[in-house]
């Protein structure tokens, strides 16, 4: 494992995320919204590291990144049929943004796009996140609604997710 992730890792108190990576919650609002019985907001810092990635999954809420150390992470999302790319990183001339936003209820994956190096980001989700509305992607069921995208579903999705 990379030295400098592991720093993270250790300093941050993360431990391992059921869609891969590592994390740890760093937010979550006394507050609730009543009808919902969901809090206003949660955040957590997560690191994703060499070739390992965050599997393909939805949540019912929003969810924006915020980059903070190491490579550029790459998020794919399924929306509508097509697969949109983006980069999340601190080097706006290749492409790379410190923030970006997931749409509530979209599939979406992420990566390293250098699988040697590491990287930090933060996550907030508003209405705040339960894992009651996190869903992981069934690979053969992705793939059936999505047959274009089959080589990225089986490659960022888990064999025992079929």
């Amino acid at each position: 494992m990379i030295e400098k992730a592991q720093y993270w890792i250790d300093h941050l108190h993360m431990q391992p995320h059921p869609e891969g990576g590592f994390y740890a919650e760093t937010y979550r609002s006394e507050g609730k919204i009543k009808n919902l019985d969901r809090h206003y907001s949660t955040a957590i810092y997560f690191l994703l590291l060499e070739d390992k990635f965050s599997a393909f999954h939805r949540i019912r809420s929003d969810e924006m990144w915020h980059f903070y150390a190491g490579s550029a992470i790459e998020v794919l999302m399924l929306d509508e049929g097509k697969l949109k790319s983006h980069r999340l990183g601190n080097k706006p001339e290749q492409g790379e943004t410190f923030q970006l936003v997931v749409p509530a209820g979209l599939w979406f994956a992420s990566r390293m796009l250098d699988p040697s190096s590491y990287g930090l980001v933060g996550c907030t989700v508003a209405p705040g996140f339960d894992f009651q509305d996190f869903e992981m992607a069934r690979r053969s069921e992705l793939v059936h609604h999505y047959p274009q995208h089959a080589e990225i579903i089986n490659h960022l999705t888990y064999p025992e997710n079929e």
